[in-house]
């Protein structure tokens, strides 16, 4: 995340740099359209295409750690493994499940959804279901509730 950080700010302090050497350019010629002007504009450009990706690519990593934290505080929230400090499970009386388990619905839901969106959504009864899955939808959820 630092390196994200410098390359923000490197890529800002460059553009600033080229805004001002702009405005020089400019003074120095009286306003007049010049070599000069045009150079420093054309680098003004670049700079700020430089400094917009940098922007991109740091609003990316911020994005990528909020869904990495997020997954984090689910799996702990749902394993039981971190502290119930805010409270959503621990008086709801949902008892935890385990990461795997977790997994293992998070992969049938995904399925369902391209199944669906192809238009070839499970049989219901059927116990039709994902190849890679060993029973049927319905079954992959029954022992939730045991330890």
């Amino acid at each position: 995340m630092d390196a994200t950080v410098d390359a923000l700010s490197s890529a800002y302090l460059d553009f600033v740099a080229a805004a001002a050497a702009v405005i020089e350019a400019k003074e120095q010629s009286g306003g007049q359209k010049t070599a000069l002007t045009e150079a420093a504009l054309e680098n003004f450009k670049q700079r700020w295409e430089l400094f917009r990706v940098a922007c991109d690519q740091a609003e990316e990593s911020v994005e990528s750690l909020k869904q990495r934290i997020g997954s984090e505080c689910l799996v702990d929230e749902a394993t039981g493994a971190a502290p119930a400090m805010t409270g959503l499970l621990s008086g709801s009386g949902i008892p935890p499940i385990s990461a795997v388990r977790l997994e293992q619905m998070s992969k049938a839901v995904r399925w369902l959804v391209i199944e669906l969106q192809h238009g070839s959504g499970p049989v219901v009864g059927s116990g039709a279901a994902h190849n890679s899955a060993s029973a049927p939808f319905d079954a992959r959820f029954s022992d939730d509730s045991a330890p």
